[in-house]
């Protein structure tokens, strides 16, 4: 059986982030075994140029910024999926979107489908704090008929972190469509900064509460290879954001490619290059929840 409210909030009061890591570790190789997959992103900034030539290592290409106007994002993508070819691409914040089917006076579902009849494949992430609904919206991604590349959250919570994973961990069981979720916040509040502490502990969390979602993704170019590197052994499988830039003028070993396999390894993980989707949510059938059972037990 599952482990109980009181079992995971003893977990999250503990401070022995060193048994709490080694738990979401043992729910992370049930799910992945020691494979840590990750993706190089050309990320193409707003009301920036299309470069003249694709990165031939882009596994995503990805359009950052809040479009102006329907017209504008479908004008966008239009030109950005000729020149991803056959890389994926994504763009925008569900948020985003919500907002501007508002301010255009047309559904949500209306809006995704011109998107992605315009050549869009991802919604490049869904900030969890910052959709209007998210289940409604999250479930119009799917009927248009794309796909969502990862669940985000804009800013942590001043308190009961908890909350918010298992508030996420329901949702994904009303959904079933989420592929990954990033765990730590894209905007910091310089007033109350997290440490590395909070990071990893928060990363371990998300692993244990919210098992419905296939991969916990942590982000290279936000957090940096020493986090996203102590990530991978406290329950993240997925590495986000690695450039796409083959740059070696510091020699091979010191390209992007090769720093991010080296982390991994490091790790104790096995890196292996992806292009977005991710792992099928299916994959979670491979989960014994007796023993995840068993493994909470001791651990509280």
């Amino acid at each position: 059986m599952p482990a109980t409210d009181e079992e995971v909030s003893r977990l999250a009061e503990s401070h022995d982030i060193i048994s709490l890591g080694m738990l979401a570790d043992e729910v992370r190789i049930r799910l992945h075994g020691r494979q840590t997959t990750f993706v190089r992103v050309a990320r193409i900034a707003p009301d920036a140029d299309l470069p003249a030539v694709r990165p031939a290592a882009a596994g995503e290409i990805r359009l950052d910024g809040v479009p102006a106007s329907l017209a504008a994002a479908i004008d966008r993508i239009g030109r950005a999926r000729t020149f991803a070819g056959d890389v994926p691409l994504s763009a925008y914040s569900l948020a985003d979107l919500e907002q501007l089917a508002g301010r255009d006076g047309i559904t949500l579902r209306a809006l995704l489908e011109e998107l992605h009849a315009a050549g869009l494949e991802l919604v490049a992430e869904a900030p969890y704090d910052r959709l209007q609904s998210a289940r409604r919206s999250i479930e119009e991604v799917n009927i248009s008929g794309l796909a969502l590349a990862r669940l985000t959250v804009q800013q942590q919570p001043s308190a009961d972190v908890l909350s918010l994973l298992k508030a996420v961990a329901e949702l994904q069981r009303a959904v079933a469509v989420i592929r990954a979720f990033a765990p730590l916040p894209r905007t910091i509040n310089p007033a109350v900064p997290t440490t590395g502490y909070d990071d990893v502990k928060h990363v371990a969390l998300a692993r244990i509460v919210v098992d419905s979602i296939p991969s916990i993704q942590v982000d290279w170019s936000l957090y940096g290879p020493k986090l996203a590197q102590v990530a991978l052994t406290v329950g993240a499988d997925d590495v986000d954001g690695v450039s796409a830039e083959d740059d070696i003028s510091q020699g091979p070993r010191r390209s992007p490619l090769e720093e991010v396999r080296r982390n991994i390894q490091a790790a104790g993980q096995e890196p292996v290059e992806r292009n977005v989707p991710q792992r099928p949510a299916d994959g979670l059938r491979t989960r014994t929840v007796a023993a995840l059972h068993d493994s909470l037990r001791r651990a509280v």
